[in-house]
């Protein structure tokens, strides 16, 4: 087992397949439930575009290495002859956008290998009975209606607080129909309550006050996992004029928040959102690039995926929301090619990623390096924070190398504190590209000199509003707001780390039969930062130079 996810991020990882309950035999869907890939969006793309599948599929167009990761879970993929998201075998992953971006097959959004479903059927506009039992449908019938069992390893789950907050709502269902008991039953994966919605005719343009910031909205209320439902523009190209938003595109910056149970998740998670402005402010078929460590199993079944954002945040077992609060900073867009640019340069992000062409790194390479770094190939040039302080860096790698004495504990803490903050920190990165979007789209004179897709962006951007999204009420303790700092981080942790709470992971190897290209080029990190070889190396210089000082001294005199 692995000690833990991570000594930051909330950015863990993987893989559990959830069962139905014993006796529960799928069915057709009826007429109040329909298939997932039913006249639904998932992001930019149609569903009808798509099938449904599992990652066992023998006829899937995608990598073997990404089904491999989802092979008892639904997927919608693309249906036959469908222009694919492809890679190069030679680029690195940043290089390969960069090139991929200026060329003619940039100019049509190709479709993603996979999508990550988590289960075949939806059910609209229900509501819970008084009982918790059955679901009252939109024809006015009546279905029963259980959840899918918890994770073994999950600390928490849906119970009568979740319950009584889902009961006054309708509600959107994600699961299966199945036959349970003889009798048909929805057995819900997923549930989105209907009234979390951006309505664009109630929202009234209030900028951020001079007292405010992107940083101050999170950090309000506590972070507010309790809060209500809350949305807020803070810009508008053409304020006064009615607003037309229906099906334009959006680019949403996501951040969840620090879990209340977990000392290793005090950094939150980050993710970018692309979709389409849906009918009264429907935002939950959004969709959600979601980056975590694919070499390691997750006490709550995350798989790195692009995802619906119902799944993403709802989803019983895994759902941000059942474990902390989230933040949403949402660009809408009157033209849809910044959108389209970043979600077809994080589909060959994927196709490197499954294959592990790069890998999953805590501070370099983690949920929010890994989103903005496909934004920086593109050419958003989101201004930087510094690393939190590199002198600090070889203190304390010197310090816990000892202390631990282990090198490696050494290199973690070094590779922390060295690492450019807007990838290391969710919270930082979501404040720092939350703030040059506004910079961008409100200046009248550019912020520095533009690159392409920064001008594109500053011409496109209609609107510019901010979510905050509670945490959904279960056994789990409710969490805060993310950390914008490390010194803030070391502040909310135990001093003696045999306390900390850590939720233990398994290791999951990448099978060698699936690597090829770059990937056959492992990487294997140093135990020992160049840096502090050259000091070590300088000490030993230093130091031989005097020893035959000293005897060349005894000899003189001699």
């Amino acid at each position: 087992m692995l000690k833990g996810n991570s000594v930051l991020m909330g950015c863990a990882s993987l893989i559990f397949a959830v069962a139905l309950p014993l006796h529960a035999a799928p069915l057709a869907p009826t007429t109040a439930v329909k298939h997932a890939t039913d006249n639904e969006r998932f992001g930019l793309f149609n569903s009808e575009d798509f099938r449904e599948t599992t990652g066992s599929c023998t006829d899937c167009p995608g990598l073997k290495q990404g089904l491999w990761y989802f092979r008892d879970e639904v997927l919608a993929v693309p249906k036959t002859n469908s222009p694919i998201a492809g890679y190069s075998r030679i680029a690195e992953n940043r290089q390969d956008i960069m090139q991929w971006a200026t060329s003619a097959e940039a100019q049509t959004l190709a479709y993603p290998p996979l999508i990550w479903l988590g289960a075949p059927h939806i059910a609209d506009s229900v509501a819970l009975t008084a009982d918790g039992k059955q679901i009252r449908t939109a024809d006015g019938s009546l279905l029963n209606f259980q959840l899918v069992p918890k994770i073994a390893d999950n600390r928490s789950y849906y119970d009568a607080s979740s319950a009584a907050f889902f009961g006054s709502r309708q509600l959107r269902l994600r699961g299966t129909m199945a036959q349970v008991g003889g009798t048909p039953t929805f057995i819900a994966r997923t549930i989105w309550p209907k009234d979390f919605v951006i309505d664009q005719s109630k929202l009234v343009n209030t900028p951020l006050g001079e007292n405010e910031s992107l940083t101050s909205f999170v950090q309000a209320e506590g972070g507010g996992a309790k809060s209500q439902f809350a949305t807020r523009l803070i810009w508008e190209q053409h304020p006064g004029q009615s607003r037309q938003w229906q099906d334009k595109d959006v680019i949403g910056i996501m951040l969840n928040g620090a879990q209340g149970d977990d000392d290793e998740a005090y950094g939150g998670h980050f993710a970018i959102v692309t979709g389409k402005y849906g009918k009264d402010g429907d935002w939950s078929s959004w969709m959600v690039n979601d980056f975590y460590n694919l070499d390691s199993f997750s006490e709550k079944g995350i798989i790195a995926a692009m995802v619906p954002m119902d799944n993403y945040l709802m989803d019983i077992n895994s759902g941000q929301q059942y474990y902390r609060p989230s933040y949403m900073l949402v660009a809408v867009l009157n033209n849809p090619r910044t959108a389209e640019l970043f979600q077809g340069g994080v589909e060959r992000t994927y196709n490197h990623f499954y294959r592990h062409d790069f890998t999953y790194q805590h501070a370099a390479a983690n949920c929010a390096g890994i989103s903005l770094d496909v934004f920086k190939a593109l050419g958003w040039n989101i201004p930087e924070r510094g690393p939190t302080g590199r002198l600090k860096a070889i203190a304390a790698y010197g310090y816990l190398s000892a202390k631990d004495g282990s090198l490696s504990s050494g290199r973690k803490i070094y590779d922390y504190l060295s690492e450019e903050q807007t990838h290391l920190l969710p919270a930082v990165a979501f404040d720092a590209a939350g703030q040059d979007l506004l910079k961008l789209a409100s200046a009248e004179k550019a912020p520095r000199e533009l690159s392409d897709f920064e001008k594109h962006l500053q011409s496109d951007v209609d609107a510019v509003v901010l979510v905050r999204i509670p945490q959904i009420p279960s056994s789990r303790a409710f969490g805060s707001n993310p950390v914008f700092s490390f010194d803030e981080y070391m502040r909310r942790a135990p001093a003696d780390h045999a306390k900390w709470k850590i939720v233990p992971v398994g290791a999951r190897p990448f099978p060698r039969e699936l690597r090829d290209g770059l990937a056959l080029n492992e990487h294997v990190e140093a135990s020992m930062p160049w840096p502090i070889v050259v000091i070590l190396t300088g000490i030993a210089v230093v130091s031989g130079a005097l020893v035959r000082r000293r005897k060349l001294k005894k000899t003189i005199v001699a």
